[in-house]
């Protein structure tokens, strides 16, 4: 039975989408069979996995909205054994749509239900919003990773965050789990990204991932060239730690 993993933080630009792709290139490398769901209108995951969202027929949106089959919304990419549902600019109005539906923080639990024995992990890139396409990532998934930047204003959010994740926990999906923490952006040459990362451990204590994912220009450049940093440059510092938080995770679910 696959495990589904749900990448969350509600704010921006903290490596959500990042990690999502790398972490998926790098669960498939490991020859594990990887699903990723695009639930952020912004589609970086999708485009960040070479797929052309001009092309695309079925997305996220029509499976949600017009019970389009979820297997219709399957791509491959460039990866054995990396298959991606692509988002689309209209899962902005999504979330208004839903609002007439019931069930509603249900619709991404069942539509994955038909598909969660194909894959080993199933990771849903969220949207930087605690929207209702957020609260159905997290009540369809086991556990959510959340990436944490290294910078100042790093700890503001989680908070919210993790209320929230109490709520789904008490009222949706009583057997969510925190993955783990995840600094990201980390630089070990500045003393606030050492602070910032001191902080988090004291924190949350084993829920941080002994990986850091640190700065690193080339994985920066590889979504503009439509793939992840594996097959961009396999040797960069960011293709190895990803590659390094896939043997984690895969390790930490081996228990």
């Amino acid at each position: 039975m696959g495990k589904i993993i749900a990448l969350a933080n509600q704010k921006g630009g903290v490596g959500k989408t990042t990690t999502t792709i790398n972490l998926a290139a790098s669960l498939a490398t490991l020859e594990k069979s990887v699903l990723v769901v695009d639930a952020d209108p912004q589609a970086n995951a999708s485009s960040g996995l070479g797929v052309d969202i001009k092309e695309v027929e079925c997305s996220l949106y029509e499976c949600i909205i017009d019970n389009a089959d979820v297997r219709d919304a399957i791509y491959t990419t460039d990866i054995d054994g990396l298959d991606i549902i692509p988002s689309h600019i209209d899962l902005v109005g999504a979330e208004i749509e839903m609002l007439n539906l019931s069930n509603r923080e249900m619709v991404l639990k069942n539509m994955l239900a038909p598909i969660r024995d194909d894959y080993d992990y199933i990771l849903i890139d969220c949207s930087p919003s605690l929207g209702l396409i957020t609260v159905n990532s997290l009540t369809a998934a086991d556990s959510v990773i959340i990436p944490v930047q290294c910078e100042y204003f790093a700890l503001e959010g989680i908070s919210k965050l993790l209320n929230t994740i109490k709520i789904i926990k008490n009222k949706l999906n009583s057997t969510l789990e925190i993955e783990g923490f995840l600094l990201t952006m980390y630089d070990s040459r500045l003393r606030l990204a050492n602070q910032i990362y001191d902080e988090v451990k004291r924190h949350f204590q084993e829920l941080v991932f002994k990986t850091v994912i640190q700065r690193n220009v080339k994985l920066s450049e590889a979504p503009s060239h439509g793939l992840p940093a594996i097959l961009y440059d396999a040797d960069s510092t960011g293709a190895k730690n990803h590659l390094a938080l896939a043997n984690e995770i895969i390790y930490r679910n081996k228990k």
